[in-house]
């Protein structure tokens, strides 16, 4: 028996060693920044990262802090759990954040210059969000209204049971008095939250302060279910006697509303009524008055979506798309004109602004051979200061190269794509092409050093081939009118944009036509579903999450007007366009084997669309496996069945691009632990 032990474990070994490149579990056990918020003085950053914890199967993340001049050090260790959200105290003498130490997750506060954190909370549902207000004094939070009595009672009496589109709480404002000093080792003295909002609100689903500190300007929708975004409104309250003023109270979406530096307006984002067309049509820039009246529109020339407002007295700021960058832009609130903002920061991520409105922390990818990280930058000057060095991860991995490619799609439209070549790439040849494509389908891709999800980009670069990510029509950057072209179109657009630019490569003589694969997840697994049923040229498929039939899809998610949005129609009312468009029509025209893979649990995407697909293709003889990964909904957000998810789609592409037999792993190697904690 011990030999065969022996035997197990070399040949684990030698299907390791197959796997060029990083291996899996390194680019899973890869560091990560995430949210960042700068000191009102400028000089400090809190931020988390995101790390891999392997023994408890979860990532976990993390506040860190860097100085100016000191680097960087770990502030917080939450034992089986996170701590996210970091944010100042306006005096920059206190941090707080968001932890779920074993009692949900509760706020927290530290000292700046360091020590033990205090808790402030013990809510019985936990805290969702917090802020400090900027007079002092106080902390807002958004927390769940507690369970009715009623609830409790008819759960006693009848067991669990809902209504559809009803089982659910709503969140509300609650305020608590802010003077750390008096809680330090006496929870007696712990603040007791007041609630600011009632019933009569919805649901609050985001707030901002004003910059006296003396009224709270808060988002409400009509409850919190996912369809109910285009409900939302925005209110202001009073902190001192709860007198609340509608400020914008309309049809469709008006959210994130961010003050003036004077107190007098109100910033925010809007679809200004469209209820019909919001998923891929633009959203507006408005100002109103504080005390309420009409807004305005501003930035009317930018064609993207408008994202992370901030108010400086430097202007209105916001994050937005152009083509494959994503760039910070600064507008004037009078006139309402774009100023170009800072260049040479890449595709930025976030950014958050000290008191004096110009000193910003920046979350960004510098080039394509890097990874985000944190930058310390006077917005309207001077040179970047790098906070971070999460790139120091990856010095020296076997890497290729990415970079922008465009070409004509089969109605003349213009797609980009990134093309990922090996690091020794020979013009002379011919390699094997996989084509990854997003989700959304508003995503989009841009120059990666390391793209990775469940999808081993990395490794099949490293094993000689050349990987597309094309932006096909519907993706983010290039305009609303871009946006707009797959809809009543979907798959049969896609189609064109993925096939045309996998002709372009072959006619450059980049990729082997002999040997192709596709794949996706969501939106990019519907498409891949829409290839599998439509055309037979590539030699393997993997659809992740994907829709296969519409009018399944439409009856089942949790966003039915995506569904009426992009066909313009129900099933009831234009049966034909969902027969167009849905992968299953043309099921009998089958002939690539194709991996299905989707979590137990997915609501956006329920399984009946994975089970439908699996039972076609068997039905047609086509070879197809389906892996259900259980307990996860949209997404496999756990590291181990991230793991196994990229060894199924490594096996299964292996089989059918380079004729091998990859089993996956069945025991743990030393190398197969590395990095791991």
């Amino acid at each position: 028996m011990r030999n065969v032990a022996w035997l197990v474990v070399l040949a684990v070994t030698q299907v390791e060693a197959q796997v060029p490149g990083p291996s899996f579990r390194q680019v899973i056990d890869l560091a990560a920044v995430g949210a960042a918020a700068i000191s009102p003085d400028g000089r400090a950053i809190a931020y988390t990262v995101r790390g891999t914890d392997w023994k408890e199967n979860r990532f976990d993340t993390e506040v860190w802090l860097w100085r100016q001049g000191d680097g960087a050090i770990q502030l917080t260790r939450t034992a089986k759990g996170s701590s996210t959200s970091p944010r100042w105290s306006a005096d920059g003498r206190w941090l707080g954040f968001l932890a779920d130490r074993g009692d949900k997750q509760q706020l927290y506060v530290m000292r700046a210059a360091g020590g033990e954190a205090i808790k402030v909370t013990s809510l019985v549902d936990g805290v969702a969000d917090f802020r400090w207000s900027p007079a002092g004094g106080r902390i807002a939070l958004l927390a769940l209204e507690p369970e009715s009595d009623q609830v409790k009672k008819l759960k006693s009496l009848y067991g669990e049971w809902a209504i559809e589109d009803t089982e659910y709480r709503r969140s509300h404002l609650w305020v608590v008095d802010a003077d750390p000093t008096r809680w330090v080792g006496d929870s007696a003295s712990l603040p007791k939250p007041a609630r600011l909002t009632d019933a009569g609100a919805g649901t609050v689903s985001g707030f901002a302060w004003s910059p006296q500190g003396d009224r709270i300007a808060y988002e409400h929708r009509r409850d919190p279910l996912v369809t109910s975004a285009s409900t939302a409104d925005i209110s202001i309250v009073t902190v001192a006697d709860r007198t609340v003023i509608p400020l914008i109270n309309r049809p469709g979406f008006d959210g994130g509303p961010v003050w003036s530096p004077d107190g007098q307006w109100v910033a925010f984002t809007t679809n200004a009524g469209d209820t019909t067309a919001n998923f891929f049509r633009n959203n507006q820039l408005m100002k109103v008055p504080a005390t309420g009246g009409p807004p305005t529109r501003l930035a009317t020339g930018f064609d993207e979506q408008i994202g992370n407002l901030s108010w400086t007295a430097q202007g209105l700021w916001f994050v937005g798309f152009d083509r494959t960058e994503r760039h910070v832009y600064r507008v004037d609130p009078d006139g309402g004109d774009v100023i170009p903002g800072r260049e040479g920061l890449g595709f930025v991520q976030g950014i958050d602004f000290a008191a004096d409105g110009r000193t910003a922390v920046v979350t960004a990818q510098a080039n394509s051979m890097t990874l985000s990280e944190l930058w310390q930058v006077d917005m309207l000057g001077g040179e970047p200061t790098r906070a971070t060095d999460l790139t120091a991860q990856i010095a020296g991995w076997e890497l290729g190269s990415s970079e922008v490619v465009s070409w004509p799609s089969r109605d003349g439209t213009v797609i980009e794509g990134v093309l990922h070549k090996p690091r020794d790439y020979d013009p002379s040849k011919r390699y094997p092409l996989l084509v990854v494509i997003h989700g959304g389908p508003t995503g989009i891709d841009f120059p990666q050093p390391v793209p990775f999800y469940v999808y081993p980009i990395p490794q099949w670069v490293a094993k000689g081939a050349v990987v597309l990510r094309p932006n096909y029509r519907g993706s983010a950057g290039y305009g609303e009118a871009f946006r707009s072209l797959n809809v009543r179109n979907l798959g049969v657009g896609d189609m064109w944009d993925v096939m045309s630019g996998v002709d372009f490569l072959i006619k450059e003589g980049v990729a082997d036509s002999a040997r192709m694969g596709a794949m996706g997840w969501s939106q990019g697994g519907y498409i891949s579903a829409f290839l599998t049923t439509n055309t037979n040229r590539f030699k393997a498929i993997s659809v992740g999450a994907g829709i296969s039939n519409w009018v399944t899809y439409y009856v089942s998610t949790d966003i039915h007007p995506f569904t009426r949005q992009y066909l313009k129609a129900t099933p009831w009312d234009d049966p034909a366009i969902y027969l167009k468009t849905s992968p299953m029509t043309t099921i009998r025209r089958a002939r690539t084997p194709t991996l299905i893979q989707h979590g137990q649990f997915d609501q956006r995407v329920p399984t009946q669309n994975a089970y439908e697909l699996y039972q076609g293709l068997q039905d047609q003889g086509v070879a197809t496996e389906l892996i259900i990964y259980k307990g996860f909904g949209h997404g496999i957000n756990k590291p181990k069945e991230q793991l196994a998810a990229v060894w199924h789609n490594w096996s299964w592409f292996g089989k059918y691009l380079w004729g091998e037999d990859i089993p996956i792993p069945v025991e743990e190697t030393a190398d197969a632990n590395a990095g791991g904690r």
